[in-house]
C-alpha cells in the first residue's frame, strides 16, 4: 500500500515539473530528481532563481 501511495505522490510531483522545466531552460529529465525530497527543493530554488533573471 505504501508503494502505491509513494508512486502517486511521485507522479503528482514529477509530471508537472516535467512540463514546467523547459520554460526555465532546463532539460525535463531533471524532474526525475524530484523523487528525492532534497531534489525537489533544489529544483524549486533553481526555478525561482531563473524566474528572477527573467524579470
Amino acid at each position: 500500500m505504501e508503494l502505491i501511495l509513494f508512486a502517486v505522490f511521485v507522479a503528482l510531483t514529477v509530471i508537472p515539473l516535467f512540463k514546467l522545466l523547459p520554460g526555465y531552460g532546463l532539460n525535463p529529465l531533471w524532474s526525475l530528481i524530484a523523487v528525492l525530497p532534497v531534489g525537489l527543493i533544489i529544483l524549486l530554488w533553481i526555478m525561482a532563481a531563473r524566474a528572477d533573471e527573467k524579470g
